[in-house]
């Protein structure tokens, strides 16, 4: 069998609900609406952990953080954890990152072969939450809520940098394949930072949501008091004492946020006009690591796992799948193996520790009975919270607070909690037991709190003295490319063009 090239498209915070089947129509991203109609499309997705590293280490592995042990955005994703990168390259791919997969540890690589770029956050254990602390702010990376503030037009950013940098990258990429250079099958991940906050887009991306309906959110800002317990914790990790939030605030954050999907979608386009004009073909995995609230109920950001946050997109364009809208539950922990099956490579080694599910059979109208399970163990929690979507509910669970539990098809902004529901405790206990299966939480407590006072004491040491960072720094040969003097010149010019020459 020939094994198919893989493109994964990865973006960073992308709110699931404006993809309920493919890009809402209103939305204007014409790749990828080109790329849906091609596609099946997943619309229940959601992530492993609503945060950037755990769920990036989630969806690499297809393990929960309590098994990865990446629990937070400085917690060492260990090399020994085979990720789809193994998988594929042991198979015989050729394996490639251009942007952001958020490796924190002196493993920058994890399975890939080559990486493009460097990654746009850092690699070591300086971000470490600290459970000691209840409710401590660590000023100078904690998210605040000038993100909203200063929110607007801007032309440039940290972030548009990166993703420029991450496109041009890719693009080139695929014409090194094109021309052949390896002929093993390739499998190439696009990882961009965008729509994630600060809300800052270029004016021709903002100038296409000016008389947009969506720039306020549906279920507006709530009472601190009105909040549950987490979203409490959240309110005070994100400082919003500091913070007068107004209409225009909001309005322009949303509005910024739309705009840099639309950026994005010209990224996308980009890789996608690279391959179709090599005439190259490849299964396309679009997907996000979490979404964002957006000012929905007064949150923004992630951290939570409402819907906003939880839920992302997730569409697989390949010719055993076919096109089309499936509502089944599924999670970003599915992508591994799904990677998998569809280069027909074996995880049989590692089977009885993977907790994913293959999706291809969905794609064939197959069907699903098991629940989609997250966790959350980062900045904002005080001890792990975690989660079962099984069919229309919804179950979260945390030692500190009370149960919650929402019928997501007759409530779906989540605004009735229906755990003391006397008609529905057969459902809470049925809900309860499997989640009591699947986590002591206890345990996975004093795991989190071990695994933060360890990296406490590493950081602070390698910080003392000379330092030597993790950060990848990407590598250049300049002296092997485009045209020395130990190269032929006809060979160069020959093998540098697509299509060949006569």
């Amino acid at each position: 069998m020939t094994k198919p090239n893989i493109l994964i498209i990865m973006v960073d915070q992308l709110n699931g609900t404006l993809f309920p089947d493919g890009p809402a129509d209103w939305l204007h991203a014409p790749n990828l609406k080109k790329l849906a109609a091609k596609s099946t499309r997943f619309g229940l997705t959601y992530t492993a952990s609503p945060l950037c590293a755990p769920g990036r280490a989630s969806f690499m592995s297809g393990q929960l953080p309590s098994r990865t042990r990446v629990y937070d955005n400085a917690a060492e994703f260990a090399s020994d954890i085979p990720t789809y990168a193994h998988h594929l390259r042991r198979a015989g791919y050729q394996t490639c990152l251009s942007g952001k997969m958020h490796f924190v540890g002196p493993d920058q690589m994890h399975g890939f072969e080559e990486r493009l770029t460097t990654d746009i956050y850092p690699a070591d254990f300086g971000w470490t939450p600290d459970y000691r602390k209840p409710g401590e702010r660590i000023d100078w990376w904690y998210h605040n809520m000038g993100s909203v503030t200063g929110s607007g037009v801007g032309e440039i950013s940290n972030q548009m940098e990166y993703d420029d940098e991450v496109a041009y990258n890719a693009t080139r990429k695929v014409y090194d394949y094109a021309r052949a250079k390896d002929d093993r099958p390739w499998c190439l991940t696009v990882s961009f930072t965008h729509p994630h906050d600060p809300y800052v887009a270029r004016k021709k991306y903002w100038d296409l949501y000016e008389e947009c309906d969506h720039l306020l959110p549906e279920i507006p800002a709530m009472d601190y008091e009105d909040h549950d317990a987490h979203s409490k914790r959240i309110f005070d990790a994100n400082d919003w004492r500091k913070f007068d939030i107004t209409q225009d605030d909001i309005k322009r954050s949303r509005r910024a946020y739309f705009a840099n999907i639309s950026y994005l979608d010209d990224k996308i386009g980009e890789v996608l006009e690279a391959l179709e004009t090599t005439r190259q073909e490849a299964t396309i995995l679009f997907v996000s690591d979490h979404g964002d609230m957006l000012g929905e109920r007064g949150l923004w950001f992630k951290m939570t796992f409402f819907e906003g946050s939880a839920r992302v997109p997730l569409m697989i364009c390949d010719p055993n799948m076919e096109p089309g809208l499936v509502t089944t539950p599924v999670s970003t922990i599915d992508v591994t193996p799904t990677l998998a099956d569809i280069a027909g490579v074996s995880m049989e080694e590692i089977a009885p520790w993977t907790e994913g599910e293959s999706l291809v059979h969905l794609g064939q109208g197959g069907e699903r009975t098991s629940p989609v399970a997250m966790e959350y163990a980062a900045e904002a929690s005080y001890s792990p919270l975690v989660s079962l979507r099984y069919g229309k509910w919804k179950y979260n669970r945390c030692n500190l607070d009370p149960d919650q539990l929402f019928d997501l098809e007759t409530d779906p902004h989540e605004l009735t909690n229906l755990a003391n529901a006397p008609e529905h405790q057969g459902t809470i206990t049925s809900l309860r037991a499997k989640s009591n299966a699947r986590w002591d939480l206890d345990a996975y407590d004093n795991q989190v709190r071990e695994s933060q006072a360890r990296r406490w004491v590493v950081y602070e040491a390698l910080r003392n003295g000379e330092y030597y960072p993790w950060d990848y720094q990407p590598l250049q040969k300049a002296s092997e490319r485009y045209m020395r003097n130990h190269m032929d010149l006809n060979t160069v010019e020959e093998i540098a063009r697509f299509p060949r020459g006569e």
